[in-house]
């Protein structure tokens, strides 16, 4: 009877990371990065937060008539509302916590009465379908622009770069401040009313011209190291057209740093957004804004700091949400990241 062949302790301490290694054969970088996501428990709960704050945005009108109200009433001056007074002699909420009942969930606003959850249900409405506009148009800008620049190089190359200078020398917060009532005034007779859609655009237009550049040069330094690598040099020899070898072999390339720099843009221009409506230059009444949100309790925070608190928790979260998506997402592409 032959006795069991011993296994070398070495070689049985590597047979579970030559197991791991064969399971990822075949596999995608897509696929892997996917494995690599799933397995960080931080990412998955902030993409389930974004993901729920995008619906909660698509489903406002419907969460807003199951409370019913809506963000343009006045509950507090409305005689028809007369039965159920929310507001004391002075114009501050009657109840607890700025109001906050069965009727008015997220409580009422000082002095007008309309009511908080609705407003704040609208205005992230607002906010995020427009800063996902606006972040989409900016990458996609800074993409083409980078990858010209990028690829082409020579003259080509050193012009964009100065126009992309130019642009970056604005002072951005000062001339939204300065630029956006010229935008407006220069297609809008200043006696009459800015429609809230000519509003959106001329935002739109002011933070894509100062928006696009560090998506640009993002693209152009990563475009840079590639366009000299093996690949690319074996599609030129091959006969490809420069349109295709950016299409094909260097685009799917510099998919992760855009992806990267996207979940980081979206919340900024989600707060420059805000900047701008709390400047009084973007969204104003009665359009229903988070920016605008943030004004009004500027105004009612010593008689009713409690108006800013669920505007303001709802900001943060998403915000930090979206920021640490933005590491998660980064270190998923990162093979070495160890996840």
């Amino acid at each position: 009877m032959t006795s069991p062949v011993a296994l070398d302790p070495e070689l049985e301490s590597n047979a579970e990371p030559v197991k791991a290694e064969q399971k990822l054969e075949g596999r995608s970088p897509g696929q892997l990065m996917w494995q690599r996501f799933k397995r960080d428990r931080t990412g998955v709960i902030c993409a389930v937060v974004v993901i729920l704050y995008f619906v909660v945005s698509l489903a406002a009108p419907l969460l807003v008539k199951l409370s019913g109200t809506d963000p343009y009433t006045l509950y507090g001056q409305d005689p028809t509302y007369a039965d159920k007074p929310i507001l004391d002699q002075f114009g501050l909420p009657l109840g607890y916590f700025g109001g906050v009942s069965g009727d008015h969930w997220f409580g009422v606003e000082p002095q007008l009465g309309r009511d908080l959850f609705a407003m704040l249900m609208y205005g992230m409405r607002t906010s995020l379908f427009m800063a996902l506009g606006v972040t989409v148009l900016l990458m996609v800008t800074g993409v083409i622009i980078g990858l010209i620049g990028g690829y082409f190089g020579g003259r080509t190359d050193y012009w964009i770069g100065r126009v992309t200078d130019f642009f970056l020398s604005f002072p951005q917060q000062l001339f939204f401040i300065a630029f956006m009532p010229v935008v407006t005034a220069f297609f809008v007779d200043p006696r009459e009313d800015t429609p809230t859609y000519f509003r959106a655009l001329a935002m739109l237009i002011v933070l894509w011209l100062l928006g696009w550049m560090s998506m640009a040069r993002l693209v152009r330094s990563t475009v840079l190291s590639l366009r000299e690598r093996e690949f690319v040099e074996a599609a030129k020899v091959s006969g490809a057209s420069p349109a295709r070898i950016v299409r094909k072999e260097i685009l799917p390339n510099v998919v992760t740093p855009i992806l990267v720099q996207f979940t980081y843009s979206l919340p900024s221009t989600i707060l420059t957004i805000a900047f701008l409506s709390f400047a009084g230059v973007g969204f104003v009444e009665p359009t229903p804004d988070w920016g605008r949100l943030f004004a009004a309790a500027a105004k009612y925070t010593e008689q009713d700091p409690a108006f800013l608190f669920f505007p303001g928790l709802a900001l943060v979260i998403f915000v930090l949400a979206f920021n640490l998506l933005g590491d998660s997402v980064r270190d998923a592409f990162d093979p070495k990241s160890g996840r």
